[in-house]
């Protein structure tokens, strides 16, 4: 098939993460489906949906219930978010928590400096480690448990630090914070997206990242002043009160945000189904790439007619009666609107019950197998790579500006991180509004349809920031230039870090949104066990071959990583029909969340088709691969709950 801005074209049409966002003039096809939009169109407007006072739609659909998180104060929501904000603000911090004080640390416990940098690595190990413990067992039983179970472990991590005094009792408290922090570093974005609506994240969520951000430079900067004049065991212990009060906070204050969001058989969900039935080309979620992934919503967007299946094919066979409402009395069952609102004891209580079938260890897999998607693969590099790059700085900085050609103190050390700090808010803020404008002019020019791959550009600058800000620190330092240099070009790889794992972030999401926690797990993993990695051997191979080439050797890896991105723009998305159609991870859902593999069948027909007439249209309108067997499936499909619903593009449980 022809290429659409050089990405290869696979021979099915419908593939997860392609978007067709605009219409295109040129599609002569799509106009022949005027009448149907036009008839779905009255139907969408007829519906009657919930807005805010200023008429903005609220997606998702609120349930008529008091106990819906939603439905919070908006004061309520707030003062969660800046709780777990201030979580994430204590937990990023700690990687280069002790970047100040390394040489202090390597007088204190006589040992070499490539020792002391274990105490870096066994913290990130131990998060990375509890992050894969965190995430599934948030989503079966609830948020609220396992943040206080967490900062429980990260308290007593920190009184431990406090009071240790010897480097394997540090090494042991370092551990245990990481499997404390792990929760603030896998779960609040999930939170984020439980209790507000879409239009209402945008700003919470640059709040959370604002915070998240400044913990991991502005606490080795505020850790320099306490080397400076108090000693190691006061960081630990000041710490430690900050986490007592945030434990305080979140067990008064954040309760657990699970809200069921499955579709309600209503007389809303009767005129959805009915409308759907009206468009020849609507295809029903279980016959969609990755279905099994969708059985289980937490949001649900009501106008994208996917809350009911109808179970349409070209010829106009339909069912009688839409899958799933064929009782009219489950509407009253199933019902909010006379919920009783819970007590506060009842919201704050510490087991709110199993919230999915799903065993616990088919959500811990989910993230591992994800590695074997391409795109996740590629993302989980690049992203890992941003921050192992700033974990190796944090590493040698004070050797490198303690020692002999600057011979500064901790406190001024610590403040040579606000250039990365206004390096990674800059960076943030134009990796957003560059790649957004960028991918809107790529929409233009590829006739209205979104592809993933297009955010892969954004890979060009961000790799260039990386290795110049990677060689000229090392350059740099080397040969003891000005502190001024280094110091800007740590903001750069800072600059270019942040752009780097926006990308990655935004062009995996994007990719597979069904996955979008297990993906952003799969991140945090790799990132930790690199950064564990990497401390085993950094410190000796700048002392064994100079700084310059040690960061020049880092600087050419991250380019040869950024590399793939070429190959992956091209064929990315014939990557992902590939995963479509094999769907790795369908053996890790439960099977009564898994259909049948309509999407497979889907490819035997379009090859059967090609092989028949060469000449004959792949597309969804005019390619009997996407129309349901009714006639021969109807007696099964009528008996089945139509269970799935449309997926946010926000990660909704990061696990």
């Amino acid at each position: 098939m022809p290429s659409g801005l050089g990405i290869k074209q696979p021979s099915v049409t419908e593939v997860t993460g392609t978007v067709i966002m605009m219409d295109d003039p040129h599609d002569t096809a799509s106009k022949g489906h005027s009448e149907d939009q036009d008839v779905l169109s009255s139907h969408r407007e007829s519906l009657t949906v919930k807005r805010t006072d200023t008429g903005v739609l609220l997606v998702p659909q609120p349930h008529d219930s008091p106990n819906d998180p939603l439905n919070w104060p908006v004061w309520k929501r707030d003062l969660m978010l800046l709780t777990i904000g201030f979580q994430s603000f204590l937990g990023g911090g700690q990687s280069p928590l002790l970047a100040a004080g390394m040489n202090a640390l390597e007088v204190e416990f006589d040992k070499k400096l490539a020792t002391v940098s274990y105490l870096v690595g066994g913290f990130m190990l131990s998060l990375g480690v509890g992050s894969v413990f965190a995430s599934p067992t948030a989503v079966l039983y609830g948020k609220r448990l396992v943040y206080l179970f967490g900062i429980l472990l990260f308290l007593l991590g920190s009184i431990w630090g406090g009071a240790s005094k010897s480097f394997g009792s540090l090494m042991g408290a370092r551990v245990m914070t990481g499997f404390g922090a792990s929760p603030t570093e896998c779960l609040p974005s999930s939170t984020i997206a439980e209790i507000y609506f879409a239009h209402e994240r945008a700003y919470r969520v640059g709040i959370y990242t604002m915070l998240m951000l400044g913990g991991k430079n502005i606490i080795p900067l505020l850790s320099g002043l306490v080397f400076q004049y108090l000693d190691r065991h006061w960081l630990f212990w000041i710490q430690a009160m900050f986490l007592g009060g945030t434990l305080i906070m979140t067990f008064l204050f954040v309760p657990d945000t699970f809200w069921d969001r499955s579709p309600t058989p209503n007389k809303r969900s009767q005129l959805e189904s009915e409308a759907a039935k009206a468009v020849k080309t609507y295809h029903p979620p279980e016959q969609r790439p990755n279905a099994f992934a969708l059985a289980r919503p937490s949001t649900n967007n009501v106008l994208d007619l996917e809350s009911l299946s109808s179970s349409i094919n070209n010829t106009g066979n339909i069912n009688s009666d839409p899958v799933g409402i064929t009782n009219l009395e489950l509407e009253s069952q199933k019902t909010h609107e006379h919920a009783v609102k819970q007590t506060y004891a009842q919201e704050i209580a510490l087991y709110s019950g199993r919230h999915t079938i799903d065993s616990w260890w088919m959500v811990a897999l989910r993230p591992f197998v994800l590695y074997t998607y391409p795109s996740v693969l590629f993302g989980s590099f690049i992203y890992c790579f941003a921050v192992v790059w700033l974990i190796v700085i944090s590493e040698t900085i004070s050797e490198t500006f303690r020692g002999e050609g600057y011979g500064y103190d901790q406190q001024t050390v610590g403040l040579f991180y606000v250039s990365p700090f206004v390096g990674g808010i800059l960076g943030s803020l134009t990796a957003g509004l560059v790649s957004d404008r960028l991918t809107r002019f790529m929409i233009a020019k590829n006739n209205g349809v979104y592809e993933p791959e297009f955010r892969l550009l954004m890979i060009i600058p961000a790799t260039f920031f990386i290795s110049f800000g990677l060689i000229g620190f090392g350059w740099s330092s080397d040969v003891k230039d000005l502190w001024i240099g280094p110091v800007i070009f740590f903001g750069c790889l800072s600059f270019g870090s942040s752009m780097a794992s926006t990308t990655a972030i935004t062009f995996t999401v994007d990719s597979y949104k069904m996955f979008a926690a297990e993906s952003l797990v799969s991140f945090n993993f790799l990132k930790n066990f690199m950064g564990f990695i990497f401390s085993l051997f950094n410190i000796d191979f700048i002392h064994a071959r100079s700084q310059r080439t040690a960061f020049i050797t880092y600087g050419c890896i991250q380019l040869f990583v950024s590399l793939f991105a070429i190959p992956l723009y091209i064929y990315g998305k014939k990557m992902r029909s590939w995963t479509d159609e094999k769907e790795l991870l369908r053996r890790l859902y439960h099977e009564d969340n898994v259909p049948r593999n309509v999407y497979k069948e889907s490819i035997k027909e379009v090859t059967k088709n090609e092989a028949s007439s060469p000449q004959s249209s792949t597309s969804p309108a005019n390619n009997t691969a996407y129309n349901s067997d009714n006639e021969k499936k109807s007696s099964e499909t009528s008996n089945r709950d139509d269970s799935f619903a449309s997926n946010d593009t926000t990660p909704q449980n990061q696990a």
